[in-house]
């Protein structure tokens, strides 16, 4: 079966093959996170901001162009969806946004002088979620923290569906 390439780009490769090929009880452990995470108790608008700026703090192309696209077909404006990169400084989002995207970047981002989700933190967050809604976006964070080696050692080829982004 030849998997679709990407138009002038018909040399990209994975580094691996598709892992539900290799590790088939992956499949569930992925559709259970999603499900969790798609449990409407927060935005789905937030969970893709969210997994764009775990994208963007990795360095991951793959997660980038992936939620990006996501993003858009959700509707999202060029203005939110460029602006996640500079969040802090951008007028495009909501205070639940803002700390969702905070949260991520503590979870994800060393702190040498004390803990990376300080109660203080939590503490705002919890203004803005309840407890259904602090776990679905700790979910969402784990669910992208799941992803992200997937993306970064096996390299699936972005801007390729779900099932046809890994060719070696």
């Amino acid at each position: 079966m030849s998997t679709p390439v990407i138009p002038g780009q018909d040399d990209i490769r994975s580094r691996l093959p598709d892992p539900i090929e290799v590790l088939p009880e992956l499949g569930p452990v992925a559709q259970g996170m999603t499900k969790a995470t798609l449990n409407g108790s927060i935005p789905r608008t937030t969970i893709g901001l969210v997994q764009l700026r775990a994208g963007q703090l990795v360095g991951s192309t793959y997660h980038t162009v992936r939620q990006t696209e996501n993003l858009r077909k959700a509707g999202e404006t060029e203005e939110r969806i460029t602006a996640v990169a500079s969040w802090r400084d951008a007028p495009y989002f909501t205070g639940a946004e803002r700390i969702a995207l905070e949260l991520l970047e503590a979870v994800l981002t060393p702190n040498p002088s004390g803990e990376r989700v300080p109660d203080e933190l939590f503490d705002r967050a919890s203004a803005h979620y309840d407890d259904r809604a602090l776990w679905t976006l700790t979910v969402t964070i784990g669910q992208i923290c799941f992803f992200i080696p997937v993306a970064l050692i096996a390299k699936p080829i972005p801007g390729m569906p779900l099932g046809k982004n890994y060719r070696r």
